[in-house]
């Protein structure tokens, strides 16, 4: 294939990962489960830890599992189909930007944990176990979602590092997606600093 060709292959799989990174499932979710919309209410979020406040666990994992899956598929097709590393890595990106401003909502969308977990699934599954693993930990201490997604994000690249050092365009994918995730978590470091930050079983 010429390199126009491939350039224009490697464009077509980074903006459809990005159009499927925007699709909003916690927004569908809630539609089916006749839920308020995750936008106007508890944190305005569109992820699973803001659908779960509706009181549906069900509608809460269906968005987890949902998002997890849209950052897991376009990537993982991009390595099936053989693409350079350069290519499979902004694929992976790509589909996580998604989430954080989706093309559908007017560029308003989540903080992309379950999106970034699904992307680190599909790069390895030891890296996304490990991460999940931190997250588990902290939150079993905590009882807060926040505080656990910003250490698994803190530890994320280190962790990467570990299982993807060949792979170094991957470790920076990674980085790139930790450094937005706590970015998008300001509002719950705030409160976590002013100790106002809710826990999960807990008014």
């Amino acid at each position: 294939m010429n390199e126009i060709g491939f350039d224009i292959e490697a464009l077509v799989w980074i903006a459809a990962a990005y159009l499927i990174g925007s699709i909003a499932f916690g927004i569908i979710i809630s539609k089916l489960y006749r839920l308020p919309d995750p936008r106007t209410v508890g944190s305005g979020n569109i992820g699973a830890t803001n659908v779960a406040r509706s009181g549906k666990k069900s509608a809460a994992i269906l968005t987890l599992l949902g998002d997890a899956f849209k950052g897991w598929l376009p990537t993982w097709l991009a390595l099936q189909a053989g693409m350079l590393m350069d290519v499979v890595a902004l694929v992976g990106l790509a589909v996580f930007i998604g989430h954080l401003y989706p093309i559908y909502h007017k560029f308003k969308g989540g903080k992309g944990v379950a999106t970034a977990l699904g992307v680190m699934i599909a790069f390895s599954g030891w890296l996304a176990l490990s991460v999940v693993a931190v997250w588990l930990a902290v939150f079993l201490i905590s009882r807060i979602s926040s505080l656990s997604a910003l250490v698994a994000a803190v530890l994320a690249p280190v962790i990467a590092w570990q299982f993807l050092s060949p792979y170094p365009v991957y470790v920076a994918v990674v980085v790139v997606m930790s450094a937005f995730l706590i970015i998008r978590h300001q509002s719950n470091i705030e409160k976590l600093l002013a100790g106002t930050e809710s826990r999960f079983g807990k008014k």
